[in-house]
């Protein structure tokens, strides 16, 4: 059956960069465009990421759980959805602002509320998540059908993003976990990922947070 720590190493790096995510528009100082694109697309790559994810468990996840359930998935599917519909409401206004934002260095302090709306609708919904749906998952989806997830997942975003997305989930994985997923991927990702994702994620976190090693785990 399904292997759901990958999961739960997905939702940290979500928390982390979600959690980071208010105070660093917040401390782009006004008129500082150079800043202000840095964090902007950062912010941008990290909605996009959100977006896919949560698709796939649209798409895949809530039909599988809501056939197999029965009354376990009754009792919380409909309530993750509406969860996801309220996220990916916060999300969009998030991406309709940031253009603006990152030519300008103005109406920061709007874009942050936003964030710290989408960031606490966020962190309830993982939490439930990791609660009541995970336990379902591993109850009824095969590994198969898990996998098809993180496929779908990656058939949406454009494949240049991969390694850096896989860097950031990578930062706090459990070493474990990762060999998991990688022993999935293709023979190239499987020899390349585990030195390429790393270092662009350290890269990109010195240029968005200031540091290679940004705060661990955000709450």
């Amino acid at each position: 059956m399904a292997d759901v720590r990958d999961m739960y190493m997905a939702h940290t790096m979500i928390r982390r960069e979600f959690g980071l995510l208010p105070q660093l528009v917040r401390d782009v100082l006004p008129n500082d465009t150079k800043r202000s694109e840095v964090v902007g697309a950062h912010a941008e790559f990290v909605c996009r990421l959100l977006h896919f994810h949560h698709d796939g468990e649209d798409l895949i996840l809530w039909p599988l759980l809501q056939e197999r359930g029965r009354e376990e998935a009754e009792a919380i599917v409909p309530v993750m959805e509406e969860q996801h519909h309220a996220i990916e409401a916060a999300n969009a206004e998030a991406i309709r602002l940031l253009p603006q934002w990152r030519s300008t260095a103005r109406g920061g302090n709007e874009l942050a509320e936003v964030f710290d709306r989408l960031l606490d609708a966020l962190l309830e919904h993982m939490s439930m998540e990791e609660q009541r749906i995970l336990p379902l998952a591993e109850k009824y989806v095969t590994a198969a059908e898990w996998r098809q997830l993180g496929e779908h997942g990656m058939s949406e975003m454009p494949k240049k993003a991969l390694p850096l997305a896989f860097g950031m989930a990578m930062y706090e994985g459990d070493p474990e976990v990762i060999k998991a997923v990688l022993a999935e991927a293709p023979g190239p990702a499987r020899l390349i990922l585990p030195f390429l994702a790393p270092r662009l994620y350290a890269k990109h976190a010195k240029r968005v947070h200031g540091t290679a090693t940004p705060p661990r785990l955000f709450r």
